[in-house]
C-alpha cells in the first residue's frame, strides 16, 4: 500500500465529471505504489528454533519481500506486474535447500492476511492467547513456537492481495483478483515467482490454507498440478470448500441440517442441555448426528407436507438438542440459523454466543435486541494477533512500512465475486471439483483435514459433509485424514489442540 502522502483513490472515488481521466490519476497511483513496492530490497533476519522433534536449534533465514503478479496469469501476454504481494519465507540454514519440501500457506476472509498461521500455529514464532479463548490482555506476549512446522518445512506465508501490505496495480486488477477465479490465478503465479526466484522447483510442494484458504488450496491443488506443480500434500484448516453447506439462504436446506450436530455440542459446553444429551460433548453430537441422518433431513425437505405429529416431533427434538425454546423453533419453521443461534441460544443469561470460537460468548447490550453485534470469539484475539504481527514484522523482520496493513478487509470481503467460470450472479463457490479432480490426477497427493469443534462458521459437520460428496473412488477417498480438536476456528490458539495439530501433521507426514 501506498504511504499516507500517495495513499491511492480508486475510480469510485474520483471527483464529480473526473470520469475516465480520473480513474486513469488512480490507476497511476496504484501502479507507482506496485512499482515502489517490487522495488524494495528483501528485508533479511537470521533466527533459531527449537522444535518439539528435539534435534537441537534449527537456524533459519527469514525473509519478506514483495513479489510480482505478472499478467500472464491472466491474459498469457507479459505486461507490467498487476499487484504486489507480500511474502514472508523461513528457510532452513545449514542444510541442502533441494532435500527440503516448501509449505506455502495462506488464511482466509476472504479478506484476511496471513497472520493467523503465521504467529498461530505453523512459524517459529506464536503469540499467546488463553486457552479458554477468553480475551488476551495487553501487552501482548509472542514467544518461541516449539510445535512449529518449520522442522518439516521451509515456510512461505503469503499475504493475498487486498490484504497485509500487499497492493494491485489498477482498479481493474483488483477487481479481478476480488474473485474465486482471479485469487488463484493471482497465488497461483506467487507460487511460481517464489519457487523461480528462490530456485526451489525441484522441492516438494505442500500448501496449507484455513477457512477461505481451502476454498483457495482446493482449487490450487488442481491449477498448479496444470501448471507443472504437483502437490505432494495439502493440509485444509477449517474447510470452506462448499459454501453452500455454510450460507443460509432462502430454498438452501443444507446448513440446516449440517449445523446442527455442531450446534448440539456447543449448547452441551455451555449447560444448555438436559438429560442423556448433557453428559456429555460425544452423547451430544451423536444424537445430533443420528437425528439429522434419520428424520431431520427428511423433514426439511417435506416442507410444508410435513404433518402436524411429525413436525410437532421434529420441533421437540431440535429444541432438546440446542436448548432452544420449542416455540421458538416452530416460530422459525423448525429452521435454526448460524444467526439465529448465536443470538437466541444464551438470551436468558444476556450472552452472544461466539462464531468463530463459541466456547466464547458476549454480554449483550441492556436493550437486548435480535442483532449479532460482533464476534466475541474472534474479538477476543483479533487485537493480540494483529498488534504482535506488525510489532513482530518491524522489530524482528525489520519492515517498517507505516501504511495500514490490513489484517482483515472488510472492503474486500464485501466486494468477493463468488462465481466461477462464465457465471453471472453470486452463487455458491464450490471448489471440491478441483480437489476432487487434483487427487484424481495426482497419485501421490495427499490431504489432511482439521476441524474445530466450536468452530460455527466452518462446523466440522459441515466438512464431514464436504469431504464424503467428493467425487473419487474409495482408493482415492482413502488419501484424505480428517482429524477434530476441542477448540474454535483457530484451534492452534488452545495449546492442547497446538500440540494435537502437529502431531498429527507429523505422522501424516510419515
Amino acid at each position: 500500500m501506498a504511504d499516507e502522502q500517495t495513499k491511492p483513490t480508486v475510480a469510485g472515488d474520483a471527483a464529480p465529471g473526473a470520469g475516465r481521466e480520473g480513474e486513469r490519476e488512480a490507476d497511476k497511483k496504484l501502479r507507482q505504489t506496485v512499482e515502489r513496492l517490487l522495488l524494495r530490497p528483501p528485508a533479511v533476519s537470521d533466527g533459531s528454533v527449537t522444535a518439539t522433534a528435539g534435534r537441537g536449534p534449527l537456524r533459519y533465514e527469514a525473509r519478506v519481500e514483495f513479489l510480482p503478479v505478472m499478467a500472464q496469469g491472466f491474459d498469457g501476454v507479459l505486461a507490467e506486474p498487476q499487484a504486489a504481494v507480500m511474502v514472508t519465507s523461513y528457510k532452513r540454514q545449514g542444510v541442502r535447500a533441494a532435500d527440503r519440501p516448501v509449505c506455502f500457506a495462506f488464511n482466509g476472509g476472504p479478506g484476511s492476511a496471513s497472520l493467523w498461521l503465521h504467529l498461530g500455529a505453523l512459524g517459529p514464532k506464536r503469540v499467546l492467547v488463553p486457552d479458554d479463548g477468553g480475551a488476551a490482555r495487553a501487552p501482548y506476549a509472542l514467544v518461541d513456537n516449539p510445535q512449529t512446522w518449520f522442522d518439516h518445512f521451509d515456510l512461505v506465508f503469503i499475504d493475498p492481495p487486498h490484504t497485509g501490505w500487499s497492493v494491485c496495480a489498477s482498479e481493474a486488477a483488483r477487481k479481478r483478483m476480488l474473485g474465486v477465479d482471479g485469487d488463484v490465478e493471482a497465488l497461483g503465479e506467487v507460487i511460481r515467482v517464489w519457487l523461480t526466484r528462490h530456485q526451489r522447483w525441484a522441492s516438494p510442494v505442500v500448501l496449507a490454507g484455513e477457512s477461505y484458504g481451502t476454498t483457495r488450496a482446493a482449487a490450487l491443488a488442481d491449477s498448479l498440478q496444470t501448471a507443472g506443480v504437483a502437490l505432494s500434500g495439502l493440509v485444509l484448516i477449517s474447510c470452506a470448500m462448499d459454501l453452500q453447506a455454510l450460507d443460509f439462504t432462502p430454498a438452501n436446506e443444507l446448513p440446516y441440517a449440517l449445523f446442527l450436530p455442531a450446534f448440539a455440542n456447543v449448547s452441551q459446553y455451555h449447560g444448555l442441555l438436559q438429560g442423556p444429551l448433557a453428559a456429555s460433548p460425544e452423547a451430544a453430537r451423536a444424537a445430533a448426528e443420528a437425528f439429522v441422518a434419520d428424520d431431520y433431513l427428511a423433514a426439511l425437505h417435506a416442507g410444508h407436507r410435513l404433518d402436524g405429529a411429525k413436525r410437532e416431533r421434529i420441533a421437540a427434538r431440535v429444541a432438546e438438542l440446542t436448548g432452544l425454546p420449542r416455540a421458538l423453533v416452530e416460530a422459525k419453521n423448525l429452521r435454526i440459523s448460524d444467526h439465529v443461534y448465536f443470538t437466541e441460544a444464551m438470551r436468558a443469561q444476556g450472552r452472544l454466543m461466539g462464531r468463530l470460537d463459541a466456547r466464547v460468548t458476549g454480554p449483550m447490550a441492556a436493550v437486548r435486541s435480535h442483532e449479532w453485534e460482533f464476534d466475541p470469539g474472534i474479538e477476543s484475539i483479533a487485537p493480540a494477533y494483529t498488534a504482535s504481527a506488525l510489532g513482530y514484522f518491524s522489530q524482528a523482520l525489520g519492515v517498517n512500512l507505516e501504511t495500514r496493513y490490513e489484517a482483515f478487509n472488510l472492503g474486500a470481503h464485501k466486494a468477493w465475486n463468488w462465481n466461477r467460470g462464465d457465471a453471472n450472479g453470486n452463487g455458491f463457490a464450490c471448489t471440491t471439483p478441483d480437489l476432487a479432480r487434483a487427487l484424481r490426477r495426482n497419485p501421490h497427493l495427499r490431504v489432511l483435514v482439521a476441524s474445530g469443534r466450536y468452530d460455527l462458521g466452518t462446523p466440522y459437520s459441515a466438512s464431514d459433509w464436504s469431504l464424503a460428496h467428493l467425487d473419487v473412488p474409495p482408493d482415492v477417498a482413502a488419501r484424505i485424514e480428517h482429524h477434530y480438536y476441542d477448540a474454535g476456528h483457530m484451534m492452534y490458539t488452545r495449546s492442547a489442540d497446538l500440540g494435537k495439530l502437529k502431531a498429527d501433521l507429523s505422522r501424516w507426514l510419515g
